[in-house]
């Protein structure tokens, strides 16, 4: 009788053991399936915000040139009054992402990247001399663009 109930008691104890084992088991991969799914959300929003940016800096660049470039071949001046709207409102649209992109990435080289290719396409509007200068600055913009979507790439890919 003894017997039955130490093996019955062993049987239960066993039981208990291996339910409190299997239950941390599944805690821990619900933790990790977390973490990771939290992870790849942080990358894919890191990617739409640098994606983002870099589209929109594209749009006011295209913009700028297009303004000057009709300023400098004296376009009508409705013409280059639509055109300066146009690239107030591109101009407006590059905040929400430069700000999403600060609010995400804080790696330095990636937003000096950003600033630098902000910069120099807000120059753009300083640039209306001549059609030589205005080239000038659209190509160091576009360089500059150019080296922040690589700086953000090697980030992104170290980050992943």
């Amino acid at each position: 009788m003894l017997v039955t109930l130490v093996t019955a008691a062993l049987a239960i104890v066993g039981t208990l053991l291996g339910s409190i084992v299997s239950g941390r088991f599944q805690e821990r991969a619900a933790e990790r399936s977390v973490r990771l799914n939290h992870g790849e959300t942080i990358r894919r929003d890191r990617l739409e915000a640098v994606t983002a940016l870099a589209c929109a800096a594209s749009d006011h660049r295209r913009a700028m040139w297009m303004r000057g470039d009709a300023v400098l071949k004296g376009a009508d001046a409705e013409l280059v009054q639509s055109l300066r709207r146009e690239s107030h409102q591109t101009r407006s649209q590059v905040t929400r992402p430069l700000v999403t992109m600060r609010v995400l990435i804080t790696d330095l080289a990636v937003r000096a990247a950003a600033d630098h290719m902000i910069t120099l396409t807000y120059a753009l509007r300083d640039a209306y001399g001549s059609t030589e200068e205005l080239s000038a600055a659209r190509e160091a913009a576009m360089v500059a663009h150019d080296q922040f979507v690589d700086v953000a790439a090697g980030y992104l890919a170290r980050t992943a």
